[in-house]
């Protein structure tokens, strides 16, 4: 009883959320276009399955994935685990002896970039936009990529500590080198594609997954130090998603290197 009765609680929230969007949509179209919602009915009824879809998800974040992401930190970082003995504490632990935390973090990253919606319906636009240049499987894996190296890299500066500002500031000192070698034409999706990647599946479980382990190590502070992974995860699929832009333009100047070479035998 409890769970439907707060299921509705998120689905009448979501209602209250999206409401605002649908008045001014329709506002907009008929106060300033001058014109009738077209398929005002279909619009209508995809807003309803919108607010309940958002409903039921947000039940499922609280009931699943951040429970999930807090009992994974939990068990990753705990001694029994680490070193199979009882008479070691986590503080004894140094950075290398997480290197579980490590795997699981960047296969995390990179499971939930993939199923990411956002990314999917970027990645099938910019397939359609291209003419069929830019794969969908292509980007969606190098943006995944990113993912989990940026998650994974986030879970290294939980446990060990070390300011934040320095490992985004190198992270975008990266971003700005590439994107003055990288194709003109991969950069406004690569700068896209770190925002895309953080949104409905991987925001909720990223973030259990620092808090817990801000609060399962020693030392840390869940609100200083739990928080800052969701920026490691928008960081990193550009860098991903550049170097595969590069690569795409290496590949293709090989692939007629070797063309020339064969009309010229």
């Amino acid at each position: 009883m409890d769970l439907i009765v707060t299921t509705l609680f998120f689905v009448a929230g979501s209602a209250l959320d999206v409401l605002p969007i649908v008045a001014f949509l329709f506002a907009f179209q008929w106060f300033v276009i001058g014109e009738r919602m077209p398929n005002g009915g279909k619009i209508l009824v995809g807003f309803l399955f919108v607010v309940v879809g958002l409903g039921l998800f947000l039940e499922g974040l609280e009931q699943s994935l951040f429970p999930l992401g807090r009992m994974m930190a939990e068990q990753l970082t705990h001694p029994e685990f680490l070193l199979d003995s009882v008479e070691h504490v986590v503080a004894d632990f140094t950075w290398q002896d997480f290197y579980w935390v490590y795997i699981f973090a960047a296969t995390v990253g990179f499971s939930t970039a993939m199923a990411e919606p956002s990314l999917i319906a970027v990645a099938m636009k910019a397939n359609t936009v291209s003419g069929g240049a830019i794969g969908v499987v292509g980007l969606r894996v190098a943006v995944a990529i990113g993912a989990g190296i940026g998650v994974s890299l986030g879970c290294f500066r939980v446990i060990t500590g070390l300011p934040l500002p320095y490992f985004i500031a190198a992270g975008y000192f990266i971003v700005i080198v590439q994107t003055m070698a990288a194709p003109k034409e991969i950069v406004p999706l690569a700068y896209d594609s770190g925002g895309v990647t953080t949104s409905t599946v991987t925001v909720p479980l990223v973030a259990a997954l620092g808090l817990g382990l801000a609060d399962a190590v020693p030392g840390r502070s869940p609100l200083l130090d739990g928080f800052g992974l969701i920026a490691f995860t928008a960081l990193f699929p550009i860098i991903t998603v550049l170097a595969y832009g590069q690569l795409a333009i290496l590949r293709g100047r090989i692939s007629k290197s070797e063309q020339s070479d064969r009309n010229s035998e």
